[in-house]
């Protein structure tokens, strides 16, 4: 287990139940966290588990037999199951978005996942491991799974490797998520590698529907706009702009509602459609956001010095450890930058 910097006795109590615990000095972010686990490791496969997920009791014999029965698989990611332990209406949809998402996906997918992914050892080091530039919860396990597909390589979706995610999600915190460690980042990697694949959260529909997303929001603020300024009648029009827009949402999710009304009822699937507006709202608004930086830094003189490769990130092979059990206290390599003062 690594220690990323705690304030709880997290370290300790995983120390008492047995296991071997990697302490950084401070708190850097998963990404380095992570670096510093696979350092630690003996295995040939590495398999990453998030602290908010319970792993099903046949994890471990999935996750090997995937990588036997294929040799040419360089890492397995698997999904969150359809049964969160928080209640609560926006954890209980998100999780279901994610299962869904990743239950319609392709088997041979485009991204890696750390809730509950699984990767050799020396496909891991080969592509230097997860891009520590990012110190905060991002995208650094997309990105990982972005290279080695560049490269050529084979991230594999197993749909029956489905764990329980534990975490209670806050409005406020999901829409930053969203925003500022998701949608804007994952801009940037894909104008960087020049690829969207059509697949996850990409696909063609969910394409769609943030635009269509983003043009109700437009229309209803120029319909109160409208209303305030010259009256009621002339917010007619772009109220019914964006109720056509909004319809059109509906229908291209079509099959994600019912999916939800399935597994939970049908007011749930109403109940939960403003919230899939908001995150196709977020996911444009960070799309715009990341497009607009990528135009200014790349007409700014100032910006592209200042701009680094993205090799300069990556960090070293595993080092030697001892044998010995109990607490590792590991000294980071260099590359291991210190997180914001805010986290």
């Amino acid at each position: 287990m690594v220690d990323d910097g705690s304030t709880d006795d997290s370290a300790q109590i995983a120390q008492a139940a047995g296991a071997i615990v990697v302490s950084a000095p401070d708190q850097r972010g998963p990404a380095c966290a992570r670096n510093l686990g696979a350092r630690s490791a003996r295995g040939e496969i590495l398999l990453f588990v998030d602290a908010d997920v319970m792993l099903p009791p046949d994890a471990l014999a999935r996750v090997a037999a995937r990588f036997s029965e294929d040799p040419a698989r360089d890492a397995v990611i698997g999904s969150y199951d359809q049964d969160p332990a928080s209640p609560g209406l926006l954890s209980q949809y998100r999780n279901l978005l994610h299962c869904y998402t990743h239950q319609r996906g392709q088997t041979r997918t485009c991204g890696f996942w750390t809730g509950c992914g699984a990767i050799r050892r020396n496909v891991f080091w080969t592509h230097g491991g997860f891009d520590e530039a990012h110190t905060r919860p991002s995208i650094e396990d997309l990105e990982l799974g972005a290279r080695i597909r560049q490269a050529g390589g084979q991230v594999w979706l197993d749909k029956g490797l489905q764990v329980k995610h534990l975490k209670q999600l806050r409005f406020w915190n999901v829409m930053k998520t969203d925003l500022v460690d998701r949608a804007l980042p994952w801009t940037r990697l894909i104008l960087r590698s020049g690829q969207m694949p059509a697949d996850l959260n990409l696909k063609w529909g969910q394409r769609v529907s943030v635009l269509a997303s983003g043009w109700a929001a437009l229309a209803l603020v120029l319909s109160i706009v409208s209303t305030a300024l010259f009256g009621a009648r002339t917010a007619a029009l772009p109220a019914l702009s964006a109720a056509i827009a909004l319809l059109t949402v509906a229908a291209l999710n079509g099959d994600f509602y019912r999916f939800l009304a399935g597994a939970r009822s049908p007011w749930f699937a109403v109940r939960a459609f403003p919230l899939h507006w908001l995150y196709f709202l977020c996911g444009g608004a960070g799309f715009a956001a990341g497009l607009g930086a990528q135009l200014w830094a790349s007409f700014s003189p100032r910006e592209r010095a200042a701009g680094k490769p993205f090799e300069a990130h990556l960090t070293e092979g595993p080092a030697e450890l001892a044998d010995s059990p109990g607490v590792l206290t590991t000294v980071p390599a260099s590359s291991c930058a210190p997180a914001p003062t805010d986290m």
